[in-house]
């Protein structure tokens, strides 16, 4: 039976539903281009097409033991400072700690030889290298994350001596796990051929297999997601500025990716004592300065089993743990994660930050050409561009729209 308050309902719907597809469409129209990593920093050092920023303090006093942050190959680092009000960067500025970061840039067919040698016992110890001589400290707290994670663990091994404390987030450590697809699939890899047929591995198809590894919420959910708050403006900016990083995906240079897949994915070697690296055994109970290691509940990329190991394995006797109820990308740049993750981190280095001793205060300005030793395409710039204790959280709800899983 026909109903005239039904359709008339209908009718009001579909012009209301109309009127909000418009408004979003101006708003995706209006943006030209989304700003991230804004918080200010300097570039003090760099080589070949890596780049190590330092960032200009926000607080008067700030902790005398620097923190330097490793970011994953596979994406940007900017992540860690997306936008002004969910930047975990500038969390850790307001309080206290001096922040400096690798940019790893984007390899070209000129990179397909860099070997994972060339990243961590090259370019990772000059930086911090960089940052020891900057800040006059022996020693320095080094973060790493995801893979960058995984990095700095081999690096804490092979050079005890010049880290101070361990930071972990959502790094791989036993990569015999079961529990997500990535671990399983990357056991199957043909790593040679595609190493030896792509040289440099394209940014653009490792996208394609983060993407299949949860196609439905991360190739429609996600859309579904945007077009319920479509009008308003500052969703869509969010949603753009989240895509931008997603898509923007350098590519990996070959032989570290090859080395990276068969010797931990594949032969499970770290976890093992068994990865060797410039003819070196990386033994991990080497690692005796405290440990913190941070991981998502739900991560589906890294998953806590995968993190988890890192504690028992290493030599310190302290070590530390925080489980945020998120996701991967959740953990940075989700409200809850602002508010409680950053913070504890924060703490947990505050504490174990005092400086051992005096180092000669470090050079002001760097005669040019100076270089760090085993470093021939180093080169200094003055350009400017822009707790003790368990931290584990309980609230094992998700913010659905803030910690949305990605890669």
């Amino acid at each position: 039976m026909f109903n005239p308050a039904s359709m008339q309902k209908a009718v009001e719907e579909r012009l209301q539903m109309n009127k909000k597809l418009l408004q979003g469409v101006n708003s995706l129209l209006s943006i030209e281009e989304v700003d991230v990593g804004l918080t200010p920093k300097e570039l003090v050092y760099e080589e070949d097409k890596v780049k190590l920023y330092h960032y200009k303090p926000l607080v008067k006093k700030v902790s005398p033991v620097p923190t330097l942050i490793v970011y994953a190959l596979v994406n940007r680092q900017y992540m860690m400072d997306l936008q002004q009000n969910r930047s975990v960067v500038r969390g850790w500025l307001e309080q206290g700690l001096d922040v400096y970061i690798v940019d790893w840039g984007y390899p070209d067919k000129m990179d397909k030889y860099i070997t994972m040698e060339d990243y961590i016992d090259g370019y990772i110890n000059n930086a911090v290298d960089t940052v020891r001589r900057l800040s006059g400290q022996d020693k320095i707290n080094l973060l790493g994350v995801c893979q960058g994670g995984t990095f700095c663990t081999i690096y804490a091994a092979l050079y005890p001596e010049k880290i101070k404390n361990l930071v972990t987030m959502v790094a791989p450590i036993d990569f015999h796990v079961d529990d997500g697809l990535l671990n399983i699939w990357s056991r199957y890899l043909n790593v040679d051929t595609m190493v030896d047929t792509y040289g440099v591995i394209p940014g653009d198809f490792m996208n394609v297999g983060f993407l299949m590894l949860k196609p439905f919420q991360l190739m429609l959910d996600k859309y579904m997601g945007l077009l319920n708050n479509i009008d308003n403006p500052e969703v869509v900016q969010d949603f753009v500025r989240m895509e931008k990083w997603i898509f923007d995906s350098p590519g990996q240079a070959g032989e570290a990716f090859r080395k990276f897949i068969k010797d931990l994915y594949q032969d499970n070697k770290l976890i093992k004592n068994e990865l060797e690296l410039g003819g070196r055994t990386v033994n991990l109970k080497k690692i005796t300065m405290p440990v913190l290691n941070v991981f998502a509940e739900q991560d589906h990329l890294v998953p806590p089993s995968s993190s988890k190991p890192l504690n028992k394995a290493v030599g310190s006797k302290d070590t530390d743990v925080i489980s945020f109820p998120g996701g991967h990308i959740g953990i940075y740049v989700s409200s809850k994660s602002q508010k409680e993750v950053a913070p504890a981190v924060s703490k947990w280095l505050h504490d174990r930050s005092e400086p051992e001793k005096k180092s000669k205060p470090a050079e002001k300005t760097k005669p040019a050409g100076e270089k760090p030793a085993a470093s021939p395409g180093a080169k200094a710039s003055k350009d400017t561009r822009d707790t003790k204790g368990t931290a584990e959280s309980k609230d094992t709800k998700s913010e659905k729209a803030e910690s949305k899983d990605t890669k």
